[in-house]
């Protein structure tokens, strides 16, 4: 989810440093330069950065939000190492297609030579 916060973020800035020549559709609102909006972005990442001291228990909530994220990450790749690792799962007998017949070919072939 941050993930495509941070990409619609970075995609608007992109957007704004095209040199479209395309201005605002209302009056009232003027367009945005590149620099207007990369000190913009810079306010608000700071205004995000404050909001712990503003309201403690969300960063509270955050931190512990965070934290069961890791625990679950780390749980989730010791499985997935097990899982790889694991030297008792052999080749898969019970599937069969059905279509291929195995093959098994002598180890030397007598041909007849013609002199």
């Amino acid at each position: 989810m941050f993930f495509l916060i941070r990409m619609a973020f970075w995609f608007s800035l992109v957007l704004l440093a095209l040199p479209l020549g395309v201005g605002s559709d209302e009056t009232s609102q003027e367009s945005v330069g590149p620099i207007q909006a990369l000190f913009a972005a810079r306010d608000a990442v700071g205004d995000i950065a404050g909001i712990c001291e503003r309201k403690p228990d969300v960063c509270a909530t955050g931190k512990s939000a965070m934290h069961t994220i890791t625990a679950r990450a780390k749980e989730t790749a010791k499985i997935a190492a097990a899982m790889l690792d694991d030297k008792s799962a052999g080749t898969d007998t019970t599937t069969t297609t059905g279509s291929v017949p195995e093959v098994v070919l002598p180890e030397t072939v007598d041909l007849p030579i013609k002199n």
